[in-house]
């Protein structure tokens, strides 16, 4: 494990457009795509996976998440990059299995290329990234203050601040505490340029 920060993007910075397979289907459908939530007022994606301390620390609260803003204005995907011929734990089938575990009231998507974690500039397992209605980066930055090996509460309250605001249409303050995580389990080489 090597613990990882987010890159923490430039705000204002336009949602990437993705498709991807979805391993939750009885959530989004078979495939999601970016403009399957054109209209909602906000968009989260979520680079997670399943075998991750740091996810798993908050996975309950991820499913909370997804049960208390299901029928918002809030999209919410979550998305798998990391190379599952070296973390098993992480094939599609696994995701699959573990959004039925968990309860995760959202679609988890496969990325096998990792382009779309790439066009995300994700690094680690987890990493936020939320968009206002005009698909603007608004938030990247950790869920909370819960950590493998602290005692923090599971709150989400970083997060859920920032998504209350957009879903108000208040803007989001701009001092933001880095997410980390595990790196992302990139393939052979294709681990992107931007952690320079």
């Amino acid at each position: 494990m090597v613990d990882t920060e987010s890159t923490m993007p430039e705000l204002g910075n336009m949602a990437p457009d993705f498709t991807l397979p979805n391993t939750n289907p009885e959530f989004g459908g078979e495939s999601v795509s970016l403009s399957d939530f054109d209209h909602k007022k906000g968009l989260l994606v979520m680079f997670i996976c399943n075998h991750c301390p740091f996810v798993k620390r908050i996975r309950d609260g991820l499913s909370q998440l997804g049960r208390d803003y299901q029928d918002s204005e809030l999209g919410i995907v979550a998305v798998c990059a990391n190379d599952p011929a070296t973390h098993p734990g992480d094939s599609p089938e696994n995701m699959a299995a573990e959004a039925r575990s968990v309860g995760y009231r959202f679609p988890y998507l496969h990325d096998e290329n990792q382009t779309i974690a790439k066009a995300y500039r994700a690094a680690c397992t987890p990493d936020f990234f939320l968009y206002d209605h005009d698909r603007k980066l608004v938030y990247r930055g950790r869920f909370d203050k819960a950590r493998p090996g602290n005692d923090e509460p599971v709150t989400g309250e970083d997060l859920r601040r920032a998504i209350d605001l957009v879903l108000a249409g208040e803007p989001v303050p701009e001092d933001q505490i880095p997410s980390m995580g595990c790196n992302i389990k990139w393939k052979d080489g294709n681990a992107p340029d931007y952690f320079g």
